[in-house]
């Protein structure tokens, strides 16, 4: 038969991916141009299913990108902007090659830059898809504000995310949004819930930078640049939700307050109103001041499909959320000079509580610590001089277990010099089967209203003054019954030796109840065997792995819960041993 002849590679799979280096060629940029648009862009390369036919036969290692991908590239302006920059920068290295200055000015001048504002709204058509890819932007944008004004990164993007994050924990301070802390050896985590949805992020603690020399700072600072736009639109529509003002200003406070009075400079001018704001202890400004006659009760109607259980635990999360929102309203806090401020300010302010430092550690200091008013001290020290009557003094755990237990917990653990209870993560949710440590225990008992402590003394009193006494009643019982069996082995062995007949006796039966419960597990787990064999192979080894993993699950959950045991055992004991040498 006729026809065209089928050529290898040109048609299929082969045709849909395009190598780096000539999707480099085809939009004509440099490798670090291409980078920086595909971060900017959300272009990633692909690995494709058969590699062998895509590389046309060939096994070397190459990156891919899908062909269209590269096709939408050609007709992106920012591409035009790359080339006008490339050509800046050759121009002015020529005009500081020749020692001309005027040309170097008028350069300067007419420096080309490029907005990424038409990408973020290509990228995120809605708002709740901004809000849905929000965590990496705020966890990179965070990192940035902690940097050093070092070479690594431009000042510039430093100040820029910093004002941004300010900005951000300045909304979920007014909107009450903060739901679950953990303090992790990364940094501390947060969660929010904004308009729906649950956003996660990591602050680093204020440490001093080692700057590893691994680490790509362009790559990042690519996607910082991205994330700072992303960041500033997702603010201005938050503050407009809220009817604040944006950019935030200080309520009450009009623009010649901003500046610190004299004698009292604590930061340039340009930069003492970012740091009032960013102390997080005053409110902010509404556009329109809110009306408390305007505010009407919104009616509430049942979701389709949902049933009259679920509305009630739909109702009582909420009545849970709106409990924790007021968690530390009518508290005052201080907080010292040793205890980390941003982050414990942050946190109290959110769940409605006042706080306060001392003036030399940062500007906006609200009341003194020797304000009489002040219910809780937030200190990280062994031991304190003077103590105020009628005062908590609490180590800062306190603070973030709190907001975790939805509750004010009990201030006795966290005492100045206690040995504080461990953090649990609120991240981890425990399922059936899984072992769940005493402390959460304890504290899933504290949030029924239940007191552990009494329960647990009771529980100790009661093993261990009754296992002495278990111990030698078992043992009594075990000797005496050991004697009589032997008692009646040795009769047995006589009778047998003089020949006598063996006592054989038939005694009437006694009549006993069947348990109906025993018997129809005994019924159902006949069934489920027989339902096993009646399987399928294919069925049946899909059934014998889901076993075999719920199996694994439960001797994790056992071990651990010896782990523990033996871990308790040897701490008591210790305990025991040093009572006995003071005594």
């Amino acid at each position: 038969m006729g026809g065209l002849e089928k050529k290898k590679y040109e048609r299929g799979s082969a045709t849909n991916y395009i190598t780096r280096n000539k999707a480099r060629k085809k939009l004509q940029l440099s490798l670090a141009d291409f980078r920086r648009l595909c971060i900017l862009k959300g272009i990633y390369p692909h690995e494709p299913k058969h590699k062998k036919k895509v590389n046309k036969g060939s096994t070397a290692a190459r990156t891919f990108y899908l062909l269209k991908d590269i096709k939408f590239l050609l007709h992106e302006p920012i591409v035009n902007k790359f080339r006008e920059y490339k050509v800046f920068v050759r121009k002015l290295r020529k005009a500081y090659g020749k020692s001309e200055w005027n040309t170097v000015e008028r350069l300067k001048d007419n420096k080309p830059s490029y907005k990424l504002d038409h990408i973020i709204k290509e990228r995120y058509p809605t708002f709740i898809d901004a809000l849905r890819d929000l965590d990496d932007a705020l966890s990179m944008c965070f990192l940035f504000a902690t940097f050093p004004r070092t070479g690594k990164c431009h000042v510039q993007i430093i100040q820029l995310c910093r004002r941004l994050t300010v900005e951000f924990l300045n909304y979920i301070i007014a909107s009450r949004s903060l739901r679950k802390v953990f303090l992790s050896i990364k940094g501390i985590y947060y969660q929010a819930e904004v308009l729906g949805q649950p956003i996660t992020w990591i602050a680093p603690y204020a440490f001093a930078h080692d700057h590893p020399t691994d680490v790509d700072y362009r790559v990042m600072a690519t996607f910082t640049e991205f994330y700072t736009t992303l960041l500033g639109f997702v603010n201005f529509r938050l503050y407009q939700s809220l009817n604040l003002q944006y950019p935030p200003k200080i309520e009450g406070q009009a623009e010649a307050e901003w500046k610190p009075e004299e004698g009292q400079a604590y930061a340039m001018d340009s930069e003492s109103y970012m740091e009032k704001l960013s102390a997080l202890s005053a409110s902010l400004a509404r556009v329109v001041a809110p009306n408390p006659e305007d505010e009407v009760q919104v009616d509430e109607f049942p979701v389709d499909g949902e049933s009259a259980e679920q509305e009630v635990v739909r109702k009582k999360e909420q009545e849970a959320v709106e409990k924790q929102k007021k968690l530390f309203e009518g508290l005052r806090f201080f907080l010292n000079r040793e205890v980390p401020r941003e982050p414990i300010a942050f946190i109290i302010r959110c769940f409605g509580g006042k706080v306060s430092w001392d003036k030399s550690v940062c500007i906006s200091a609200t009341y003194d610590v020797r304000d009489p008013t002040i219910t809780h001290q937030i200190v990280d020290r062994p031991s304190l001089e003077k103590q105020v009557i009628g005062r908590y003094y609490l180590q800062p755990q306190w603070v973030f277990d709190s907001v975790n237990a939805k509750m004010c917990l009990p201030v006795a653990d966290y005492f100045p010099s206690v040995l504080l209870p461990p953090h649990l993560s609120p991240f981890v949710s425990e399922k059936d089967g899984d072992y769940i440590p005493p402390e959460k225990l304890k504290l899933l008992a504290l949030q029924r209203g239940e007191n552990p402590e009494e329960s647990g003394e009771e529980e100790e009193d009661d093993s261990g003054g009754g296992d002495d006494d278990d111990d030698d009643q078992g043992s009594e019982g075990e000797e005496h019954s050991e004697k009589e069996d032997d008692g009646k082995l040795k009769k047995l062995e006589e009778q047998r030796s003089q020949g006598k007949k063996l006592p054989v006796k038939v005694s009437a039966g006694t009549v006993r109840q069947e348990d109906k419960q025993r018997a129809a597990q005994e019924e159902q787990s006949e069934e489920k065997r027989l339902a096993i064999m009646m399987m399928k192979k294919r069925e049946k080894y899909l059934y014998q792995k889901i076993m075999f993993g719920k199996k694994r699950k439960v001797r994790e959950a056992t071990r651990l819960a010896e782990k523990r045991k033996a871990h308790d055992a040897a701490t008591k004991s210790e305990k025991k041993t040093k009572k006995v040498r003071r005594e």
